[in-house]
């Protein structure tokens, strides 16, 4: 991350309970390397969008993609926007309503989004989003055509300007309340991978690959 600050910019700064705000590089990055599902924030037509979608990184930018009719996509290149990435860790229970939380990984990016036009870079850039996730896939399909790449659009944003937010441990109750007969604690939250479930339209001879068998999340 050549260009993130470590001293985090007013508009990323963690406000409300600041001492969770993580500004560097590395914590930044994992959480963007744990969980490629994304929500990016944008305007159109006065009105405040936010779609979910798909991320990944490439060393100190973010990339996300999809269909080239699709408004977010056409309303946030080259324009700014808000990317961010949560991820669920636990339902903390406390011994009052109020005390109630969650531990979590968050992070937010803001941005200038630039479309990727080249269509090498682009099919480079899709390369790595599929190997990212399944090692080696992507020289194993059939290529893309000229009409699916068309219809395909790249997006990238610096990751700049970042913040992450992150909450683990118990419950902090208010004192007194450690003394009510009260069961607290935390019910910890993960992400699985079930088993693969092929196409029954799978030819009878091919063989499940290495990355469906040895998939993992995070």
């Amino acid at each position: 991350m050549a260009k993130h600050q470590e001293a985090p910019t007013d508009r990323v700064r963690v406000r409300r309970l600041h001492e969770r705000g993580q500004y560097d590089a590395a914590s930044i990055y994992a959480i963007l390397d744990a969980m490629p599902m994304c929500s990016v924030g944008y305007v159109f037509d006065g009105q405040p969008y936010v779609t979910p979608t798909m991320q990944w990184r490439e060393g100190d930018r973010v990339f996300w993609h999809g269909s080239s009719a699709s408004r977010m996509l056409r309303t946030t290149a080259e324009t700014e926007a808000c990317l961010t990435v949560s991820i669920l860790d636990g339902f903390v229970l406390a011994r009052s309503g109020f005390h109630h939380s969650t531990n979590y990984r968050s992070v937010m990016i803001l941005g200038r989004a630039t479309q990727v036009t080249d269509p090498d870079e682009k099919a480079a850039r899709l390369k790595t989003f599929v190997d990212g996730l399944f090692p080696g896939r992507w020289d194993s399909l059939r290529g893309a055509t000229d009409q699916e790449m068309k219809a395909t659009t790249v997006l990238s944003m610096p990751i700049d300007e970042a913040s992450a937010k992150v909450r683990t441990g118990q419950p902090i109750d208010d004192e007194p309340d450690y003394a009510l007969p009260i069961w607290a604690g935390v019910l910890p939250v993960e992400t699985r991978v079930l088993p693969p479930e092929p196409d029954p339209r799978n030819l009878a001879d091919v063989a499940m690959p290495g990355h469906v068998t040895d998939f993992k999340m995070g």
